[in-house]
């Protein structure tokens, strides 16, 4: 059973003159510990398939199923879900109350899914993000971004899911923290067993995360192929094809 299974996935937004279909007719499965990556450039649907995903797009059309619990259309989630399935969004600046300290953030969220020790497992959260108890009782403004970034997937980690949802977790970044916020995924996936579910439309992001990659374009999906393939550059659809190109000019001109 893969962890996540999504079949012919379609998302329609507006109706007649204004319609949009933002996704069309995707399918791909993720394997239990895998990490997957969707890219594309922006307007290519990859978002709107985490947001359909976890209830955040009132209608689509096709099959979603997560850890073998088949999900309907519309913002209802089981509990369950709740808690094996968290996201870790774009923006560290505006995904954390700026009123609400570290501790009031994670103390929060420990407490909605009815976890006990919370004192403990805050303490444990914050050394798994590498940032330990002394900046549990700071505010979101007397934190960098890239503290900012690992405060908001200690919070994504304190249900204990199995699966995250990262959605361009370090464009917003500077491009000095972003490695460090990739490594830390990247250790925390080893070390916790961990499924993920990554979009960006960097390339180098995701061929440094992930093992299997689909390319999307116009709601669609073009093309899947492993990263090896991709570091080989052995795309077989030309859009794929721009994107590599795009990206080596860019490593290129930044030598």
């Amino acid at each position: 059973m893969s962890a996540i299974d999504i079949r012919k996935l379609n998302v329609v937004f507006g109706d007649y003159e204004d319609r949009n279909h933002a996704v069309r007719d995707v399918t791909i499965a993720v394997e239990r510990g895998e990490s997957y990556g969707l890219v594309g450039e922006s307007g290519s649907g990859k978002s709107t398939v985490l947001r359909a995903l976890v209830g955040l797009v009132p209608e689509w059309s096709g099959e979603i199923a997560v850890l073998g619990e088949q999900q309907k259309p519309g913002p209802r989630r089981s509990h369950d879900f709740h808690r094996a399935v968290q996201m870790v969004f774009q923006d560290p600046y505006a995904s954390l109350h700026p009123r609400h300290t570290v501790d009031q953030v994670l103390t929060e969220t420990l407490r909605l899914h009815g976890l006990k020790g919370v004192d403990a497992r805050i303490e444990t959260l914050l050394d798994q993000v590498g940032l330990g108890g002394g900046y549990r009782f700071r505010y979101p403004h007397q934190l960098s971004g890239g503290q900012r970034q690992r405060v908001a997937i200690a919070r994504a980690l304190a249900p204990e899911p199995q699966i995250l949802l990262l959605d361009e977790p370090t464009s917003a970044l500077d491009v000095s923290v972003q490695a460090e916020i990739l490594n830390l995924l990247g250790d925390l996936r080893r070390e916790l067993g961990l499924t993920y579910l990554m979009v960006s439309h960097d390339l180098g992001v995701i061929g440094h995360m992930c093992s299997r990659i689909a390319v999307m374009q116009n709601g669609a999906l073009v093309e899947e192929l492993g990263v090896e393939r991709m570091r080989r550059l052995e795309a077989s659809h030309d859009y794929t094809r721009h994107l590599l190109d795009s990206a080596l000019r860019s490593v290129r001109g930044g030598r």
